[in-house]
Formats: C-alpha cells, structure tokens, sequence
C-alpha cells in the first residue's frame, strides 16, 4: 500500500516545505505510514534552507496517487493539490483561515500562530519526541520565514519562545545573521521571468463566487521591482484570461522595512481600493506596515467581499 502523502500548499514556501517534512515524521513516530511530497518545486529561500541543512527537498507531485493524505500550511481547496476532490483528509495542520469542508471526522489544528512548523513543534514537544537537527533547522527555517524574523505582525509569544528552542536543536547560534541570510537568499528576484515573479508564492481565494488570485514577492528594493511592471502587468492579465480569474493582486513586500507596494488589475477595483482605505492610482496601492498576507491583506479583502 502506497504512503499517505503529506504536502503544504501550491506554489510552496518555506514553511509549506518544512512543515510537510515535520509532520511525515512526527506522524511516522506515532505509527503512521506517511511521505512528504511537495505541489512545486521549491523557491529560492526553501533551496538555502535545504543546503544549509542538507535536506533532500520532498518529490514533488501533480495529483496524489493515495486515497487518504495530509494537509499542511492550507485548507482551501483551491490551493490543494489539483485532485483533492477525489481525497480524503486524515489530518490538517494550519495556521490561516478557515474555508474547509470535509464529509468524515478527521483530526483538525488549526491556530493563530506564526508559522505551521511552529504548531508541529509543540506536538513534538507534546508527545516527547526528539526532533532531527535537519529537521529542526527547516522548522526554524519556515518561523523565520512565515514571521519575518520575528517583525511579522503574525508573530506570537509562542512562535518568540519556541525560536530558540528550535535554533538550539538546529544547531544555529545566531538567529538574525541565520535569518538574514536565509530572508536575502529569496529576495534575488534577477533571474526570474515575470511570470516566476508572479507565480512564485500565490494563492487562490474564493470570495463571494469570486476567484482572487494574491501573490506576493520579497525583496529589499520595491523600485527596482516596479522597473517590471508593463511585464508584470502582460503576464497577470495573461492568467487572468487564462485561468478565470476576477483579479490579481501582487504584493511587493520590502523585508528589511516592513513595507509593500501592491499591484492589482481585474474587476472590483473599487473593493480593493476600499479595502486599504486607499484609490488606486495607475493600479498600484502603497500599503505601509503591511508585510502580511494572511493577517493584513486577505481579511480586509474578505470584508468587502460579504
């Protein structure tokens, strides 16, 4: 019998990796049978994490070849795993909202953390499991990640007491010049085409019959990403025409000053707008302090959705 396969979400990031791989071993401890796959290849700051800590990336898969599976870091269908209909879920671990509908009991921890590798430590911390210190190093990876080094408003009391819990397991003494590295080592946005800069961590969102589409890009200089923006604007309009979508948003997060600047073509414009209190001046919103998606983008754009 094939392993029921564990997997985050499309387009994965760091912690969509990490805490796929977590939660294959912690569930393996517990007596399950299970592999952590992947919906994408991995981005360039989830490549630093697993060379530092030299972690064979999960294989990465289209549809899921079991009948039963996990979910991690996502619970919305449309940013599963394309057959996800055809499933059944035996487990998810998240820490987003909620917009999930299942027809049998299935185990369900969701929380407000920052990050999903910091639910599964304290499973791990629960059940007195060790954890590997590779591991280790690629939950600490996906809380850096997911909390912007901590300056995320997502961040938890939890998330800053577990940090150096996992830092001391991974074997990093120092958090920030680790994190620095691993936050810059994704925001090297040269080499990638205009459809990679879009694509590279989107997420679909079903609003009030609506598809939305929010992606989102670090990097350490907004103006020099706006330098793209006929192209970026080709290949949003292109997805939209292409995919169905009513809208793009594109967040363009500055990491080191905690600010974004945001794209958006399609319909509904005035909601957008709204959202942010702003107008959109030649499609664009500035959007100071913003640097979450989870916490400072969707549920705005959800309330003028109802």
């Amino acid at each position: 019998m094939a392993k029921e396969l564990v997997f985050g979400h499309q387009n994965p990031d760091t912690d969509a990796i990490a805490a796929a791989i977590a939660a294959s071993y912690y569930l393996n401890k517990k007596g399950m049978d299970t592999e952590a796959v992947a919906l994408g290849q991995p981005n360039d700051e989830t490549k630093f994490a697993l060379d530092y800590f030299e972690v064979q990336a999960p294989r990465v898969i289209e549809k899921a070849d079991t009948k039963e599976v996990v979910l991690v870091d996502h619970n919305e269908a449309a940013q599963s795993v394309s057959n996800i209909a055809d499933l059944t879920v035996t487990h998810v671990f998240d820490h987003h909202k909620i917009d999930f509908k299942t027809s049998a009991p299935l185990f369900y921890h969701a929380e407000a953390l920052g990050s999903t590798s910091t639910i599964l430590f304290t499973f791990f911390e629960r059940d007195g499991i060790e954890i590997p210190k590779p591991i280790a190093g690629m939950m600490l990876s996906a809380l850096i990640s997911d909390t912007l080094l901590l300056k995320s408003p997502t961040t938890t009391d939890v998330d800053r007491k577990i940090i150096g819990k996992l830092a001391a397991q991974a074997g990093v003494s120092d958090i920030d010049d680790f994190g620095i590295h691993l936050l810059k080592a994704g925001t090297n946005l040269s080499k990638k085409t205009d459809k990679e800069l879009i694509d590279g961590d989107a997420k679909s969102f079903e609003l009030a019959g609506k598809t939305l589409r929010i992606g989102q890009v670090n990097t350490v200089d907004i103006p020099e990403v706006l330098t793209r923006k006929d192209g970026i604007k080709k290949e949003i309009e292109a997805e939209i025409a292409s995919d169905g979508y009513n809208g793009f948003l594109f967040v363009i997060t500055d990491i080191l000053n905690s600010n974004s600047k945001a794209l958006y073509y399609g319909s509904d414009e005035d909601k957008i707008a709204a959202a942010f209190g702003q107008t959109l001046t030649a499609n664009s919103l500035d959007l100071p302090g913003v640097v979450s998606r989870k916490k400072q983008v969707v549920p705005p754009i959800t309330e003028q959705f109802k």
